[in-house]
């Protein structure tokens, strides 16, 4: 079947193929898609243009892990229509291929889900799967235009719901992250401050908390790097000048001077004394 135009959609691949060429055969390999997990990308040159900066590129590619119609051909089924496509595999991966110009929202506005993959609600990867089902059993018997104003609304549907669940996700981490910085800062000079007293103020568990900071700087180490921050602004503060070194140590969270003193000029490069008096 592959390669053969149906003469209900002239000049329009409109068949369920066995997709052994083509598109779908230079993406599934090598590609791990998480079941109800979503990627949004470009292909090829395009996306390096758009990560750049540069133009939009002419194709926007939404692939989801997800249930799949019983029966497909061993090589997946390909859906080609003007201005979009579709592919399934038996493995649970379908790409929904629309042209970007077709879409209302802007290229640069799917950036946060650009490349990455990101987790799908179940009523919207619902929907999803239902509408690839039912396009895949009914293709033959519809208009290939209409079909392909359909795809196109799909991947808008899909877009702008994964947009804004990701949006709240990211705002909802932003607003526990500032909470937990907020109880570091009031905290910063009990000694014992600690990760797991931090979780247990934000009522998190300690692998939540980590999760919080993904930048690779460990919770322990970020407290650390305040301490410092505390340090380094009361010592260049005039007003604090009568203040000894011990006196700040203990303001800021450590246990004595000598352990400030060490790590003060293993963070700063030289000792609070130097630093004051510069």
């Amino acid at each position: 079947m592959r390669g053969r135009v149906s003469p209900k959609f002239p000049g329009t691949r409109a068949d369920l193929a066995d997709s052994g060429a083509g598109p779908w055969a230079r993406t599934l390999p090598g590609m791990d898609v998480g079941h109800g997990l979503l990627t949004v990308r470009a292909s090829g040159a395009a996306a390096a243009r758009a990560a750049l900066g540069g133009a939009p590129p002419r194709e926007v590619q939404l692939l989801m892990g997800c249930a799949v119609p019983k029966g497909l051909p061993e090589r997946g089924a390909a859906l080609r229509l003007p201005d979009a496509s579709l592919h399934a595999s038996r493995e649970g991966v379908v790409l929904l291929t629309v042209a970007e110009a077709r879409l209302t929202i802007g290229f640069g506005e799917l950036k946060p889900l650009m490349f990455q993959p990101v987790p799908v609600e179940p009523p919207l990867r619902a929907v999803f799967t239902g509408a690839v089902a039912h396009v895949l059993a009914a293709a033959r018997a519809l208009d290939p235009r209409g079909l392909s104003h359909h795809l196109v609304g799909l991947a808008e549907l899909v877009l702008r719901s994964a947009l804004k669940a990701e949006l709240d996700r990211v705002d909802a981490l932003a607003s526990r992250r500032r909470e937990a910085l907020d109880y570091m800062r009031e905290h910063l000079s009990d000694p014992a401050l600690s990760a797991d007293r931090v979780a247990e103020a934000l009522f998190i568990s300690r692998r939540r908390l980590y999760q919080l900071f993904d930048d690779g700087q460990g919770v322990s180490e970020r407290i650390r790097g305040l301490r410092i921050d505390r340090a380094k602004a009361l010592l260049s503060d005039p007003a604090k000048a009568a203040k000894g070194i011990g006196e700040i140590a203990r303001d800021c969270g450590f246990v004595s001077a000598a352990h400030f003193s060490r790590t003060f000029r293993q963070v700063v490069g030289e000792t609070p004394t130097r630093y004051r008096s510069r």
